[in-house]
């Protein structure tokens, strides 16, 4: 008899350098953290923000991509890590 496995939960961290012009980083912060699941953890006067995106799913980190490379000003957006954590939500911890 095979048993079926219990569903998994996801969460996949990563974090992205976004270079923008630096005339325009203000705005492109403002318009980074409108978007779900996201934070900014560091900016440089020349122009790059370090975000990170905590999400349920791949697809999402991608859509996220393309959406900051589509704001104004913004030059490249580059995922530098990505990392999946799974949890077995009958196993969690309860403390």
């Amino acid at each position: 008899m095979m048993l079926e496995n219990l569903p998994e939960h996801e969460v996949h961290i990563s974090s992205l350098v976004v270079h923008v012009k630096p005339k325009a980083l203000e705005i492109t912060k403002q318009k980074i953290l409108a978007l779900p699941n996201t934070e900014i953890h560091g900016e440089s006067e020349d122009g790059k923000i370090i975000v990170v995106l905590e999400t349920e799913n791949q697809g999402y980190i991608t859509d996220s991509i393309d959406k900051i490379n589509d704001f104004d000003d913004v030059l490249n957006t580059a995922l530098v890590f990505h990392q999946i954590e799974h949890f077995d939500s009958q196993c969690e911890d309860e403390s």
